[in-house]
C-alpha cells in the first residue's frame, strides 16, 4: 500500500465498533499472523476492515503479509473489469482510454523486489506484475516540451508525479498482480503505479489517470513535506537499504 498515515475520522461512514477494535488489536498483540496459513485470511480481514474504519486503528496492525493499510480519503470506490477506466492525457499527440482488458491483453513485465515504506517497515520479495510506464507513454506519443508525468487516482485525492527521465525506466510499472495474484482493493487494484527504486508512496495506489506535463508537480505527500524525489535510502532522511 500506499505508506501514508492513518487517515482521519470519517464523518460519512459507520464507526467501528469497540468490540472490533479491541478484538484487532488483540490479534496484533498475540501475534496471530506469524502462522503461516492464517496470513492470507488476516490480511484480508485487516484490508476489509480498513476500508471501513475511520479511526486509522487498523494501519497500526502488524499482519502476516507486512504491508499497513493506508489511505489520505474517507472513502474509495471500488472498481472491477465493467468500470475501470485508465486515461492518458496532456501533452502527448494520442490520448487514450485503457480498459482493464486493455492492460492485461498488453506485455506484462514482472519484477520481485523489496517494497520500502518511508515510515520504516519493509517487505522483501515482493512479486509486481504490469505493464511498463514506459510503453503507455510511447504509444501515446509524447510531445517535445513535456518534462514530467503526473498521476492520479480514482480515490478523488491522492496524486504523485515523476520526471519523464523517471517515468521511462524499466522498473517503473502499471501494476495488475502482486504476489502473483489480480490487486486486491486494499492493495489498490485493480491498477496501481509501482515505481520500484522509491520509497513507496510514490507507488499511487487507485490509479486512474496519467498526464504528461512540463513540469513536475509535486503528489499528495510531497505537498506536506516528502522528497519528490524518494530515492529509497537517498531521500527523506533515511538510509535503508536499496530496494534494487
Amino acid at each position: 500500500m500506499t505508506p501514508q498515515p492513518p487517515a482521519g475520522p470519517d464523518s460519512g461512514g459507520a464507526p467501528v465498533g469497540r468490540r472490533l477494535v479491541l478484538g484487532m488489536l488483540g490479534l496484533g498483540a498475540a501475534g496471530l499472523a506469524t502462522a503461516p496459513y492464517l496470513q492470507n485470511g488476516l490480511e484480508a480481514f485487516l484490508g476489509s476492515a480498513a476500508d471501513k474504519d475511520p479511526t486509522g486503528l487498523t494501519g497500526l496492525l502488524p499482519n502476516g503479509g507486512g504491508f499497513r493499510y493506508y489511505s489520505v480519503a474517507s472513502s474509495v470506490p471500488r472498481k472491477g473489469p465493467e468500470s475501470y477506466r485508465l486515461t492518458i492525457d496532456g501533452l502527448v499527440d494520442r490520448p487514450a482510454t485503457y480498459t482493464l482488458d486493455d492492460l492485461r491483453a498488453m506485455e506484462q513485465t514482472r519484477l520481485v523486489r523489496d517494497v520500502q515504506c518511508v515510515t520504516g517497515w519493509r517487505v522483501p520479495d515482493t512479486p509486481f506484475e504490469g505493464v511498463r510506464l514506459s510503453r503507455l507513454l510511447a504509444a501515446a506519443g509524447i510531445k517535445p516540451e513535456a518534462g514530467a508525468v503526473r498521476f492520479t487516482c480514482f480515490d478523488g485525492t491522492y496524486s504523485e508525479s515523476l520526471t519523464l527521465r523517471q517515468a521511462g525506466r524499466e522498473d517503473v510499472l502499471v501494476a495488475l498482480r502482486m504476489r502473483d495474484k489480480p490487486l486486491t482493493h486494499a492493495h489498490g487494484g485493480p491498477v496501481r503505479l509501482y515505481v520500484t527504486p522509491m520509497y513507496f508512496y510514490k507507488s499511487a495506489k487507485w490509479l486512474s489517470g496519467i498526464t504528461v506535463t512540463r513540469e513536475v508537480r509535486p503528489g499528495y505527500w510531497e505537498e506536506r513535506g516528502y522528497d519528490v524525489d524518494a530515492w529509497v535510502g537517498r531521500s527523506n532522511g533515511r538510509d535503508d537499504a536499496p530496494t534494487v
